[in-house]
């Protein structure tokens, strides 16, 4: 059985080991890839590999958990044995990742808990997930004959917090359910955050966050453990090989041979963990958002990160100039060429049925009738959209609407007619409209989008992060009651009652279905060019956000979310542009804007660049 420790060195069956290591992430790629993705990391020269342990997937309503197919990581964990490498696994219950809410789930909101912090509700929430969570991964461990050497148990918490009590706790319930490895702490390289972030003083290892400038932040973590009394090996978390993206910005690039240079210097000083080796997909409403000033800006639902592999897993440039890295300062290590993937253009499809949203709500969910307003997590669904209807008292001359404290993007239709679209700066602002003359009532429908939860800082405990609306609707100067909510979460459940007879309205949110046949299948993308903003759900599963606002103007399709005969795929359009057709094509299609080089965002990235 092997054997792990942390002295001076890490100690690998005793032998000083360097640990090279690259970050893969099971639950954004599709089982059959993980072998892929693996093999092309120890073809690398890696020994080693490093995933989180996202709490909002695993446990997506509360008490009901899920660790089948994309979320099998016991799977995915002893896939890694068999090819050699060894795991770092990071189960922390933050996991930042640029991530929905940073792995957090989105039902903690509703009973305004403190998180990350000794708050009794928290910390027993999080017990009772560890309770499930853990067992599963203590077989797991290298002191049980499998390939984990470490675990994590807080991530970046200095850019946070500074509850050292806290990370005693969740350090307390980890070993309480068998965790019996080296544990870690990483965060970004400066004292202030090492100070409150880290529990050195209870021998939990402490590991860095950085992506440039190996030998500045390697001096600053030697000082720290010096003035702690350790002579610990230096490692970085998450060396930062990329960066990910916003929707409406250009896509930030890191050139090969840099990053190159940078991993021969960090390599030469210690160990690393590659941030990311292959970054993969935010499938469904899982894509993080960051907080800069007053506005959220929601990530991509790409997460190629600029990485080592594409966000489809083939190997880049990047890829070799970091493998000949490698090999000049460990020229002992293993290596080899990496498997190639083929991608294909499987053909343009007519679409044959649309229907509008608001002629389908009632058929494909159930109203939650209140007097005022309800969340999306107080309506059990927290993801995707939710449609608010109310009945106002038409005056037959202008009225006066404002939607209050709502979150993130709304559309508002009286009588079924767009008045207005409202995100950000706008949000709030008075809509002044005129109802249908003879009739008494003005049907009002809001339909509000959830974009993405803030993934890291000042916003993680945020009001903005509960979705839906918060305040109400006024009219005139009064708040509006009576109000009928629709979760719409795009569920297999709800799709199957979608009546494409029941009235075709392009100006109105729709659904956009296409039948067709496949004899051959292939990795693919779908061309989202002509359309304006929504997700594409491809024979039940959501492939993610699409937004005219690009960059990115396609979404990848992996070929085991196809199959050989008939598929359907669904599209629902948010922007009143009417659909016609569905394009494969065989590469991401990428918006022609300015390219962001890494270093405009900072090399030292003292602040998570707000993350």
């Amino acid at each position: 059985m092997q054997t792990f420790e942390i002295k001076e060195e890490f100690l690998v069956d005793g032998k000083p080991t360097k640990l090279i290591s690259g970050a893969i992430h099971y639950f954004r790629m599709t089982p059959a890839q993980w072998e892929d993705s693996l093999y092309n990391l120890k073809a690398l020269g890696a020994n080693t590999i490093e995933t989180y342990i996202p709490w909002n997937l695993h446990e997506p309503v509360e008490g009901v958990y899920d660790f089948e197919g994309m979320k099998d990581i016991v799977a995915f964990v002893s896939l890694a044995q068999e090819l050699g490498l060894m795991v770092i696994l990071r189960p922390s219950v933050y996991i930042c990742a640029e991530w929905e809410f940073g792995g957090l789930p989105a039902w903690l909101l509703k009973e305004h808990v403190r998180l990350r912090s000794t708050d009794p509700r928290f910390i027993a929430k999080v017990r009772t997930y560890f309770s499930v969570l853990l067992p599963k991964l203590v077989p797991l461990q290298v002191t049980h004959g499998g390939p984990v050497i470490m675990m994590q148990v807080e991530n970046e918490y200095g850019s946070y917090g500074m509850e050292k009590e806290y990370l005693r706790q969740t350090k307390q319930v980890m070993e309480e359910f068998g965790i019996d490895v080296p544990l870690f702490t990483s965060d970004g390289a400066w004292e202030e955050v090492l100070d409150v972030g880290t529990l050195i003083e209870e021998d939990v290892f402490v590991t860095g966050n950085f992506g440039s400038h190996s030998k500045e932040n390697a001096t600053v973590m030697k000082a720290f453990m010096a003035k702690h009394d350790k002579k610990w090996p230096i490692m970085c978390m998450e060396y930062w090989d990329g960066w990910f993206n916003r929707w409406g910005e250009p896509i930030i690039k890191r050139d090969g041979q840099d990053l190159a240079n940078e991993v021969k210097d960090m390599l030469a000083l210690g160990s690393l963990n590659l941030y990311m080796f292959h970054g993969g997909t935010n499938f469904g409403f899982y894509n993080g958002c960051s907080a800069r000033g007053v506005l959220d800006l929601p990530q991509v639902t790409s997460y190629d990160y600029d990485a080592l592999l594409t966000e489809a897993g083939e190997p880049t440039e990047k890829y070799f100039h970091v493998q000949r890295a490698i090999k000049e300062v460990c020229p002992e290590v293993w290596q080899a060429e990496p498997r190639r993937k083929t991608f294909g253009s499987l053909g343009t499809f007519p679409v044959q049925n649309s229907v509008s949203l608001l002629a389908v709500k009632d058929q494909m969910m159930t109203a939650q009738e209140t007097m005022y307003p309800i969340t999306m997590e107080e309506a059990e669904s927290g993801y995707g959209y939710m449609l608010y209807s109310v009945n106002l008292k038409n005056y037959h001359h202008e009225n006066k609407l404002k939607v209050v404290e709502a979150s993130d993007r709304l559309h508002l239709f009286a009588d079924g007619s767009l008045q207005t679209i409202q995100y950000q700066e706008n949000l709030g602002e008075e809509v002044m409209i005129k109802g249908t003359p003879e009739k008494e009532w003005i049907e009002l429908d809001v339909l509000v989008e959830n974009l993405g939860r803030v993934n890291y800082g000042f916003k993680l405990n945020g009001p903005t992060q509960v979705k839906g609306i918060r305040g109400g609707i006024m009219q005139d100067i009064h708040f509006h009651q009576g109000y009928r909510q629709y979760a719409l979460t795009l569920s297999a459940d709800q799709l199957k009652k979608i009546d494409y007879t029941a009235g075709k309205n392009p100006a109105q949110p729709s659904f956009y279905q296409a039948e067709f046949t496949l004899t051959d299948l292939a990795d693919t993308f779908i061309d989202c060019r002509s359309y304006g903003k929504g997700v594409v759900i491809v024979n039940g599963i959501n492939l993610g956000r699409y937004w005219q606002r690009g960059p990115i103007h396609s979404l990848y399709c992996p070929k085991e979310f196809l199959k050989k005969g008939t598929n359907e795929i669904v599209i629902f359009e948010t922007e009143g542009i009417e659909i016609n057709e569905l394009i494969f094509c065989g590469q991401p299609i990428v918006k022609k804007l300015l390219t962001n080089d890494f270093s405009e965002i900072g090399s030292n990235i003292h602040n998570h660049i707000d993350s």
